[in-house]
């Protein structure tokens, strides 16, 4: 029938609508793809002959949702709220029409459903599965400051009611098949090669024809938003939602409000009530800020973007690891689980044992909740080879260093592996702060020194930062690349800067909150206006999170290495007395700003009053404001000066690099969006005012202040950029 869709009636009256995109890996909704469609819909509809109707797939997945350039289009396109309304209306239109025409619809899901994906099936009058543990079904539009415009608001809570709904709508949550049937998303869960023929016999049974909702006497089910019930639960999902928001995310005070006023009224007016709803969200720019990195951007990434497009595709097939604690454990796990030979070295088998523990730790958590077996376990385990034999590191296609974070220890372990493994070979450090030039001064070929830094726990942090030292060549890179692709990691690329850029502008965060807490700031006011701001902790929090004696290492190491260059501040003596002379390690040992008791509630440390005298311990809304505004400023005007230095050179690794390495504040889009958002030219003039009463820290770059004199973004720079290549 078209491209995108296959369209038959068989002997028995039953047309089935098959969903399969030409030159597509997945179904994706564009204008293209919606039009033939609804054509696809009103025909069965129009023709006598069909009795009812299947919709599905021909692909491994049903439908993934909204198409890139859709997203592209939608996100910044002009923001006229007439059109918009009118041209998100579209898919409630052909739902609408499909589930109210008279005819039986049945969905035969035979894959992943998301997004609009889902909705489709919504609309369907009834629900069957494929049993797949693959197969995610979910709503996840609120991940990208939107929500489910094309009925998802009004259907869900319909279905399974808003207790269930709410959870689903307001966290973006994906269910497997049989959890999906659990909440009462899907009918019914059969076996794949039964889909179409269950489909099938249904249809031919008594099938609904009409839904529920359209009935005067239908009830939600557990009970209206009015009912006692439904009034506990938005209650409590009103001050759930705030207490993890703190109120940055437009897009869950909308779906909040689209389910309390849609679920009061006729469903005709409940998809209008939606519509506007979601047309106030493309309007606002959290959203597209969002899209553009947390899904575009990011999805460009991990497609190769920043790859050098000329070096012949590689494979790690034989990755050394060395040093085998945290991180190495973690590298060695991650690796295995692509398939990939691992040799975990350390100065101890029992090191080396301990660290491949870890690994037989998650795979055994794993096998608990159903997600792996024994014989998998075995088959991961395997792949990894503990030793303390430099030897072993013999055929090595890559060697990742993640050893102690000292530059002689990094330079010995340099010597001894280069001297086994093959010409070929990759070299890699994982460190977090030392320069890679400065290590790869220890290397008899630097070109092929590069490095690649994980985060921690490697297994849950999706972000790897690669840094090209000066002389790291292109080949190097490539290599580097095609692994962390292997490993299913998020890559962005950096130049080599001491800090690179992750740790870099990370550090500003927790280095701002103690600079105010030296102030006189209580450090209560200080770490919940952090949480405020949309970070993942507090400054203080995340300094006991990250370890304060690592800090006061990464502290001493610079300015040993910039001598009279280091510029101290009153931070510095805070850690010190914290760490030198009173042991108070962070999180790790128990005691840092905070006291960590056995029962697992920590509380501020009471000694801090004696450490930094309080000045500061009411929260108004203009002091409130300014330490909110500092925070972000603070992180943003570091990645800015990281853009005017040459260490990132792409808008798409700065921004995806803070949302996934660090927590930068998810609803700004990253520190660059927040930039272009603010206006250059008015985020100079607020970092010239902070600058001026807290230190020149904030002192905008000179990029900044030509950017705001030519009316410039970074957005708008960078695509202008690539419209030239």
């Amino acid at each position: 029938m078209s491209n995108n869709i296959n369209y038959n009636v068989d002997a028995d009256g039953i047309a089935t609508i098959t969903w399969d995109m030409a030159g597509r890996s997945m179904n994706v909704l564009n204008e293209s793809s919606i039009r033939d469609f609804a054509d696809a819909t009103e025909k069965a509809i129009s023709d006598p002959a069909v009795k009812g109707v299947i919709i599905t797939s021909a692909k491994d997945a049903f439908l993934a949702g909204a198409d890139l350039d859709m997203l592209v289009k939608t996100a910044f396109g002009p923001k006229d709220a007439k059109a918009l309304t009118e041209n998100s209306g579209t898919l409630q239109r052909i739902f609408r029409r499909y589930e109210t025409a008279g005819k039986p619809f049945v969905a035969a899901i035979n894959g992943t459903a998301l997004g609009g994906g889902l909705e489709i099936t919504l609309a369907c009058h009834y629900r069957i599965a494929a049993d797949n543990p693959k197969t995610k079904l979910g709503l996840p539009e609120v991940k990208v400051g939107l929500l489910p415009g094309a009925g998802g608001t009004q259907r869900l809570p319909r279905i399974i009611g808003l207790a269930k709904a709410l959870p689903l709508l307001l966290q973006g949550k994906e269910l497997d098949p049989k959890k999906a049937l659990a909440e009462g998303i899907v009918n019914e869960v059969v076996p794949a090669d039964q889909l179409l023929a269950r489909a099938k016999e249904y249809l031919l049974g008594t099938p609904l024809s009409a839904q529920p909702w359209d009935d005067k006497k239908f009830k939600i089910p557990g009970g209206a938003v009015y009912s006692p019930g439904g009034a506990q639960t938005m209650m409590g999902g009103i001050a759930m939602s705030h207490k993890e928001s703190f109120g940055n995310y437009p897009a869950i005070k909308a779906i909040l409000s689209c389910v309390y006023e849609g679920l009061q009224v006729p469903f005709e007016a409940a998809l209008r009530i939606e519509t506007r709803y979601f047309v106030s969200l493309l309007i606002d720019p959290t959203a597209g800020n969002m899209i553009r990195t947390l899904f575009i951007s990011m999805q460009e990434l991990n497609k190769g973007v920043r790859r050098p497009q000329g070096e012949p595709a590689t494979d790690v097939k034989k990755l050394g690891i060395l040093g085998a604690g945290m991180m190495g454990a973690g590298i060695a796990y991650v690796s295995a689980m692509a398939g990939i030979e691992c040799v975990l070295l350390d100065q101890t088998i029992e090191a080396a044992e301990k660290g491949k523990a870890y690994s037989t730790n998650l795979l055994d958590k794993a096998i608990s909740r159903g997600k792996s077996t024994p014989e998998k376990k075995e088959k991961h385990l395997a792949l990894i080879k503990t030793t303390t034999d430099h030897a072993d590191l013999a055929g090595c296609d890559l060697v990742i260093e993640a050893v102690f974070e000292n530059r002689d220890v990094k330079a010995e372990a340099t010597r001894k592996t280069e001297a086994v493994i093959p010409a070929t070979a990759i070299y890699a450090s994982n460190t977090s702060t030392l320069p890679i030039s400065g290590l790869a001064e220890a290397s008899v070929r630097p070109e092929s020194f590069i490095g690649i830094h994980f985060f921690s726990p490697v297994d849950k942090m999706m972000l790897v930062e690669i840094i090209m030292g000066k002389q790291t060549n292109q080949r190097a890179l490539a290599v580097a690349m095609d692994y962390v692709k292997k490993i299913r990691k998020t890559p962005i690329v950096v130049n080599d800067s001491r800090g690179f850029y992750t740790s870099r502008c990370f550090g500003t965060y927790v280095n701002e909150g103690i600079e105010m807490l030296a102030e006189g700031i209580a450090p209560a006011i200080i770490d919940n206006v952090g949480r405020a701001t949309g970070m993942p902790r507090g400054p203080l929090e995340m300094n006991d999170d990250v370890a304060l004696d690592l800090g006061h290492k990464v502290r001493t190491q610079t300015r040993k290495d910039l001598g009279a260059a280091y510029e101290a501040t009153p931070a510095d003596d805070i850690v010190e007395t914290l760490v030198v002379k009173l042991g108070r390690y962070g999180r790790k040992n128990g005691k840092g700003f905070y006291e960590y008791p056995a029962d697992g509630k920590k509380y501020l440390w009471e000694g801090l009053a004696e450490l930094a005298p309080v000045k500061i311990t009411e929260g108004t809304p203009e002091l409130i404001k300014e330490i909110r505004t500092r925070l972000l400023f603070r992180q943003a005007v570091e990645a800015a000066r990281c853009v005017e230095e040459g260490v990132t050179t792409d808008v798409r690794d700065s921004d995806v690099g803070s949302i996934l390495a660090w927590g930068f504040a998810p609803w700004t889009g990253g520190p660059l969006s927040l930039i272009d958002r603010v206006g250059v030219a008015e985020f100079v003039k607020q970092c010239d005012t902070f600058a001026a009463k807290y230190g020149k820290r904030y002192t905008p770059p000179q990029l900044l202040r030509d950017m705001a004199a030519k009316g410039e973004t970074f957005y708008q720079t960078a695509k202008l950029a690539a419209a030239a290549e």
